[in-house]
């Protein structure tokens, strides 16, 4: 649906990974990847991602929700040249939940291709890993398998009560 820009490039999820050397040998680096680093699951590949370009994403595909406001960080997977897929992470949205250590997948959003959620459900927790984060949560509908959540490693920690986010002294109206 959205063409990688020309100078997108793939990079590893795990930014500790090495870096190639100048000359190929130990010791010097010049930021590229060596040839296997992509992070890849047939024919798709991790890719970064604005979270503008993310949110445009979102509001073109997603099945039920807009694109959050804003976030911490987005990750894409393409297939070839087009991006199948985005995941927003942003702070969490329930108050209760935000420690300054829990991050939240916001907004997750496919063409439908194949194994796409699950490699940005992992490729958001190696990011916020990376940055820090102890946690990463995101909520799945009831109606919704949670499949591709379990696929890439995660756990049901339980069931919230959902409802209405509108309180007699802090009255709101339900989308």
């Amino acid at each position: 649906l959205y063409p990688l820009p020309e100078t997108a490039r793939c990079v590893p999820a795990n930014p500790a990974l090495r870096e190639l050397p100048e000359d190929n040998s130990p010791g010097s680096s010049r930021g590229e990847l060596a040839e296997g680093d992509e992070v890849t699951m047939g024919g798709l590949v991790i890719v970064p991602c604005t979270i503008g370009d993310a949110r445009a994403f979102v509001d073109q595909v997603h099945r039920h929700h807009k694109a959050p406001v804003s976030g911490l960080f987005a990750v894409a997977v393409a297939e070839g040249e087009a991006v199948v897929g985005v995941s927003i992470v942003g702070r969490p949205v329930a108050r209760m939940a935000q420690d300054g250590f829990t991050a939240e997948v916001t907004r997750l959003a496919t063409d439908g291709t194949k194994n796409a959620c699950s490699m940005l459900y992992a490729a958001s927790w190696r990011a916020a890993r990376a940055l820090g984060y102890r946690k990463l949560i995101t909520y799945v509908l009831a109606s919704e398998s949670g499949d591709s959540v379990r696929a890439a490693g995660w756990r049901c920690l339980g069931e919230c009560g959902g409802g209405s986010w509108s309180r007699s002294s802090r009255p709101r109206v339900d989308r």
